[in-house]
């Protein structure tokens, strides 16, 4: 746990270089301090424990979250997702790349000896193109891009490989029940050939911002499956 710890105290440093971009602008936490993240909101991000579960419904793939889905940590992520902060994507990637130094670290993670020395392809869930145009850009690879330049910066290594494309249209999941959520998405991703040859050789880890049914990880971990991926694992910035 050392190298989570170290990782921690890092990204706890950088942040604020971040906020200052942001001046005269509230708080994404908390609303009532200037700049990006206030201490307090950043500190609700980054920790201080990250909770290493399984996706729900997959108790093969190890799942960690950097935080709970609440509070200052729901409005940063809203912020960044739907009201296009973009510098958001720094905090929020350096939350992703907490979860994933803790994935690899707990037992039977790719950081373990018994694994080798496989580098780290994050793979994030992708976002409709509806929902780019809408938004401006794609949430989640914004976030996994940072994440990897984290990793990178503290010498684990990372890479991104969008590797996950959608292959139908799917119905927004807000307000839909978890059997509805697991029908809405059944055989909605499908894996780039291309990015499963990358994806292959690395220890593969699934990305997303937040988890609820676990119905989006389970369907990308069958998309990169069929393609011939088994991924590691999977992170998000929160689970709710």
């Amino acid at each position: 746990m050392i190298v989570l710890a170290r990782l921690r105290r890092a990204v706890a440093g950088l942040v604020p270089a971040a906020a200052d971009l942001a001046l005269g602008s509230a708080c994404a936490g908390c609303g009532e301090r200037p700049g990006l993240l206030c201490p307090a909101c950043r500190s609700a991000l980054l920790g201080p424990a990250t909770r290493v579960l399984t996706v729900p419904g997959r108790p093969d793939l190890p799942l960690a979250g950097a935080a709970a889905y609440a509070g200052a940590v729901r409005a940063a992520i809203l912020e960044h997702k739907e009201h296009g902060r973009l510098p958001l994507a720094v905090p929020l990637g350096d939350a992703l790349a907490v979860a994933v130094t803790a994935l690899l670290a707990a037992p039977g993670g790719c950081g373990h000896p018994a694994h080798g020395d496989r580098p780290v392809v994050l793979v994030p869930v992708p976002s409709a193109r509806r929902a780019v145009r809408r938004r401006g850009h794609d949430p989640v690879l914004r976030s996994a891009r940072r994440a990897a330049a984290t990793l990178r910066r503290s010498g684990q290594g990372g890479a991104v490989a969008p590797a996950l494309r959608h292959r139908r249209r799917v119905a927004d999941q807000a307000g839909l029940a978890r059997r509805e959520r697991e029908r809405n998405l059944r055989g909605s991703l499908a894996c780039r050939r291309s990015a499963a040859r990358v994806a292959r050789g690395g220890c593969v880890v699934i990305v997303d911002d937040i988890v609820t049914t676990g119905a989006t990880l389970r369907e990308s971990a069958r998309a990169l499956a069929e393609a011939g991926v088994r991924p590691c694992g999977a992170v998000v910035v929160a689970v709710v």
